[in-house]
């Protein structure tokens, strides 16, 4: 086989599926061997392979944001140390969003090389967001940071294991700049421990294989290429644009435009999006890897969902974007919250391919990564405690379905961390967690709902941070569907109750306080009267409407 130019079609795809079996295996040996709840329960990390040249081959289905974040890790560590200088039992970390390391500075990278008989083959890498590593504030990520430098410690790739062992003094420099190093020490052993399981598995595949391995690897990349230019020939040519935008930048409390012009043509697409806003002062901008990232997944959940998570879809698309704008930033921007900055990408390419394929396109979803961090001294333990959590909300209706209620949408993926394991984790206490009625756009199809979640403090002394968008500027309905109602933060005091701002840093607790987290609906799709009446009715039953909007919007008195 290894003297053939064409691999066999059949074999390309059991070493595509042997790939993602191992990035999967991956993720769940980091998961059930990370120390915080951020990973271990909340499953906020990613795994991938990547052949010797630093191609990723494969990327388990965790979080689409870290497409990016782990983009070009092997190319820029391939700058700082050749390739013969390279060991087994090697790895290296980094989580420098301006050096490749990642896309904000909580996303640390941890990345391996295989070799097999002193030759290197292959590359597995993972990344986990950790919850607090340095920066101006608890949790790292601040509302009104206007410099990376107040964002967290910054590590350029640097070898981290020699011979299979944590460096000491690389582990003690990045600890030492951390809140919590105890967690911190436990997650980065399980991102070490899960690229030793990686190495383990891509070595059984390598045996089986041998140097065919480097030729399927190289087909399969062509295999995704390919089948994606298939798919992208189907949309109609034409050049189709849109424009949305961020509430604010936590600084200056203006809109931000973000635009998009994509122009499809044959087989290939190019995004221009040119016309959006310069960079910021606050911390939602973006870097390139990041901005490709949101394209990537544009492209899978557009066009074919199905299609293989690698380095082969880079080749089907163009981006245009000057340096210096809000998604193509220059150091030293903030880019904490770029995770928003990122939906919105998502939501302006949907908005402007709704014409073109609307089979295919959404109403706007919740489209922010809701985040709630509290902090402060657990009077349990007396030790220092963060807890961070992200909060889903409506997913966008559809051309035939409802939008889904409460859900992570689009770049974020995690899972909501269980009331248990908050309360026995935190001295903190979930007073309410529910659907917000009402929240989801009326249409044909209602959009999905947001949540209500209030956590009440048992402590003094408590801080808490928010970071969130679509707190002013709702998410738009399609085809005469509404808009879905925007987010809100509320500090629940005694005897008052006061919003708070999208982003928010330092709000001081006392025990008894409570913190109310309310996210987005979404958009909803076609017009509301051409809705069943058995569906408000339904809808009504199940509280996710009430009679005063089954009334405006679709004309049926309740009661």
């Amino acid at each position: 086989m290894s003297k053939k130019n064409n691999a066999d079609p059949v074999t390309i795809e059991i070493i595509g599926n042997l790939l993602l079996s191992v990035a999967e295996e991956m993720g769940a040996a980091l998961i059930r061997s990370a120390y915080s709840s951020n990973i271990k329960e909340r499953k906020d990390c990613s795994t991938a392979i990547f052949d010797a040249g630093g191609n990723m081959v494969a990327q388990a289905e965790h979080i689409p944001m870290h497409l990016g974040s782990m983009l070009t890790i092997i190319e820029e560590i391939y700058k700082k140390y050749p390739r013969n200088e390279l060991e087994a039992g090697d790895m290296f970390i980094a989580n420098d969003p301006y050096t490749g390391g990642g896309t904000h500075l909580p996303d640390i990278t941890v990345a391996a090389p295989v070799f097999s008989k002193n030759k290197l083959i292959a590359w597995v890498a993972n990344i986990a967001h950790h919850s607090d590593v340095g920066g101006k504030v608890p949790g790292s990520t601040s509302g009104d940071a206007v410099s990376i430098f107040q964002e967290g410690i910054r590590i350029l790739p640097v070898r981290f294991c020699k011979k299979g062992e944590i460096i000491k003094e690389i582990r003690d420099m990045i600890l030492i700049n951390c809140r919590t190093p105890e967690e911190r020490t436990g997650d980065l052993q399980a991102q070490v421990a899960a690229n030793k399981v990686g190495v383990s598995r891509i070595l059984d595949v390598y045996k089986k294989y041998g140097e065919d391995f480097k030729i399927y690897t190289k087909e399969l990349l062509d295999y995704t290429e390919k089948r994606l230019k298939t798919a992208i020939n189907k949309v109609p040519d034409g050049i189709y644009s849109f424009k949305d935008y961020m509430d604010n930048d936590g600084i200056n409390y203006e809109p931000i435009p973000i635009e998009v012009e994509i122009t499809v043509k044959q087989d290939h697409i190019t995004f221009d999006f040119s016309k959006s806003s310069q960079q910021v002062d606050g911390p939602i901008n973006v870097t390139m890897n990041g901005l490709l990232a949101t394209v990537f997944y544009s492209l899978k959940a557009l066009i074919d969902s199905d299609i293989p998570s690698n380095s082969g879809i880079y080749r089907v698309f163009d981006v245009i974007v000057p340096d210096g704008l809000i998604i193509n930033s220059v150091s030293p921007a903030p880019v904490g919250e770029r995770i928003d900055t990122c939906m919105r990408v998502v939501d302006v390419i949907l908005g402007a391919m709704a014409d073109a394929i609307p089979q295919r396109v959404i109403a706007a979803c919740n489209s922010a990564c809701t985040t709630a961090t509290f902090s402060g001294i657990d009077p349990r333990t007396n030790e220092f405690f963060v807890y961070l959590e992200t909060i889903g909300g409506g997913l966008g209706a559809s051309s035939s379905l409802d939008g889904m209620n409460g859900v992570q949408v689009h770049l974020t993926n995690t899972s909501n961390l269980p009331i248990e394991a908050l309360e026995i984790e935190y001295p903190l206490m979930v007073e309410r967690y529910s659907l917000r009625k009402d929240s989801g756009g009326a249409g044909k199809y209602r959009g999905g709902l947001g949540i209500r979640r209030d956590i009440k403090t048992l402590a003094d002394n408590i801080t808490f941070s928010a970071l969130a968008d679509r707190q002013e500027i709702a998410p738009w309905g399609l085809k005469g569907g509404h808009s879905g109602k925007s987010g809100a933060y509320y500090h629940i005091y005694a005897d008052k109750k006061v919003k708070l701002g999208s982003k928010t840093s330092d709000e001081k607790l006392n025990k008894g306080d409570v913190i109310s987290v309310q996210t987005p609906g979404s958009g909803g799709y076609g017009d509301p009267k051409d809705r069943k009446k058995e569906k408000v009715i339904k809808d009504y039953i199940e509280d996710k409407i009430s009679p005063e909007n089954a009334k405006k919007y679709y004309n049926l008195e309740l009661n």
